[in-house]
This record gives structure tokens, sequence and C-alpha cells, in this order.
């Protein structure tokens, strides 16, 4: 049984959201926090396996909050939604340790699909979200980014292949389109984003797609 907690302010999207997800075989909700401070004292007290966490909250925002779940309980992952399409304080949420997002217009079965899938261990990230985001947080060529942004993530221990695979990833190709884009199998893909990941520190597909934003693999409407 996955167990979810739901972290939104407003009480009739946690209703939605609870009658969507306990409908579901295998899905149960278990608790509901009005803002981040009252979501990360719930977390400790239920250990949910995911939280659903809204990131527009009063007091502790769900970034901030995401930051302490992660950080404190890492046996509970983090799903979160917004309605912000361009917001870069979803980046910044990646950033603090979310396993993924979507925006909250997704259809109830988009949304059971991402709790499954995170729960798996895998990053639920929605393609057009994720790339209109990045484009928008990262802007211009490498040298034009803030230090702090081109030092970040060194790139000069992967190999050519693997930069080829990070900015296929970084453009959004699955590992199926990638293997057809470099002739290669699919093993042999999975094996390169593997070893890719751990050199640039990367814990999901999410991330890699913003260090290949941030360190100029690809560029914004390419």
């Amino acid at each position: 049984m996955i167990t979810v907690l739901l972290a939104d302010d407003h009480a009739l999207v946690r209703t939605g959201y609870r009658l969507m997800l306990n409908a579901q075989p295998g899905i149960t909700v278990v608790g509901e926090a009005a803002d981040g401070l009252e979501a990360v004292t719930r977390c400790h007290e239920l250990r949910p396996d995911i939280v659903i966490m809204d990131l527009h909250m009063p007091g502790l925002d769900g970034v901030a909050a995401t930051e302490r779940v992660t950080a404190e309980l890492p046996e509970t992952r983090v799903l979160v939604l917004s309605t912000f399409d361009l917001d870069e304080n979803v980046v910044a949420a990646l950033r603090a340790g979310a396993n993924g997002f979507l925006p909250k217009d997704v259809s109830p079965e988009e949304l059971v699909e991402a709790v499954r899938t995170v729960h798996e261990g895998t990053a639920a990230v929605a393609p057009r979200l994720l790339l209109g985001l990045i484009r928008t947080h990262v802007r211009g060529a490498p040298s034009q980014a803030p230090a702090r942004i081109r030092g970040r993530t060194p790139l000069d221990g992967l190999t050519a292949r693997e930069l080829e695979v990070l900015t296929l990833i970084g453009g959004g190709r699955s590992n199926a389109e990638i293997a057809d884009a470099l002739a290669i199998s699919p093993n042999t893909v999975k094996n390169h984003v593997t070893a890719l990941f751990a050199k640039i520190g990367a814990r999901d597909r999410a991330q890699a797609v913003i260090v290949a934003y941030e360190r100029g693999l690809v560029r914004p409407g390419e």
C-alpha cells in the first residue's frame, strides 16, 4: 500500500486529491496539511511514502518544506504540483530534493501514474513543464551565467558518448529514443545514463536536464 500525505493550503484541492487517490487500488491518503510547517510535522508523525506538495503555501513554502522533508525523512518522497508553468521555484524544488513535479491541471490518471512512479524511485516529470521551466530558468550561454552555475557541475570526466547521451536527455528524449538516435541498445543507454548521473551528481533525469541546460549542452528554444 502506497501511503500519501497531501500538503496544500486549499481544503477543496486536498479533498479532490483524497477522493481521486483513495479510489485507486494500492494507494491510501493517510493525512493532510494546510501549510509547509504542518506538512513537515505530519510527515514525522505519519511517515508517508509520498507527499504531494503544493509550492505556494503560507508560512513555510513548498520548496523549504520539501528541503526539510527530504533531508529529515529520506524514505519519504516528494511530488510537487504547481499552477505556475514558468515558476522557477519548481526548479528550486528539484534542487531541494523533490522526486518530480507536475502542473496542477494534470488528469487523474496522470497524477496516479506519477504517484506510482515516484514510489518506485523514478522521477515523475511532465516533459512540457520541465523543458519550459528550464528554458525560462537558464538564460543565455554558460559564459553569461552566474559563476555559481558555471562552476557547479564539471563535465570534464564524461566520455564523448556520455556527453551525447546527456545532451539528448536535456532535449527530453527517452532511453528508447536515445538508443534509436545513437544506434545502440537500450541497455547500453541505461549503462551510460547510470555512469553519467554518478559523475555529474544527478539523482534523477530531471536534475540531469537541469545540468544539460546550465552547462550549455542544450540551448533555450532548441
